[in-house]
């Protein structure tokens, strides 16, 4: 049995369309590491040092609010009671916008606003494990 045109059209458009979702979804090391530079006042990535913000070495598969050392806002402590950790979804998510994911942070960066931009930091903070 054979599908409709308009079926296989659809079909073959979504199959695109989440392949091409895939593909750019990646990102870039090299490029994250550009962006962090918007991070970096506050942030390390590559020292077990804690400045304004904790060290970010690591922080893909680390739970939430548990870097040593650091006095972490009551409200990212909370956030993170349950078990979270730092994914690549979750981390996107808040990296988009950190005071709408965690009322209350610390953290006074509005978020990136560029899809392109979380998705190459995410890529650079994979890599971001310390020496």
């Amino acid at each position: 049995m054979s599908l409709p045109l308009s079926l296989r059209l659809v079909s073959l458009g979504l199959f695109l369309c989440l392949g091409t979702g895939l593909a750019h979804a990646a990102g870039s090391a090299d490029a994250g590491a550009q962006v962090f530079k918007k991070c970096g006042a506050c942030h390390t990535a590559t020292e077990p040092m804690n400045r304004v913000g904790p060290s970010l070495m690591g922080i893909i598969g680390r739970p939430v609010a548990t870097f040593a050392g650091y006095n972490y806002s009551s409200a990212m402590t909370a956030f993170g009671e349950d078990g979270k950790i730092w994914d690549e979804e979750r981390l996107s998510e808040y990296l988009m916008a950190p005071k709408a994911m965690v009322p209350g942070t610390k953290m006074s960066f509005p978020g990136l606003k560029k899809p392109q931009e979380i998705e190459d930091i995410v890529a650079y903070l994979k890599t971001a494990v310390g020496q």
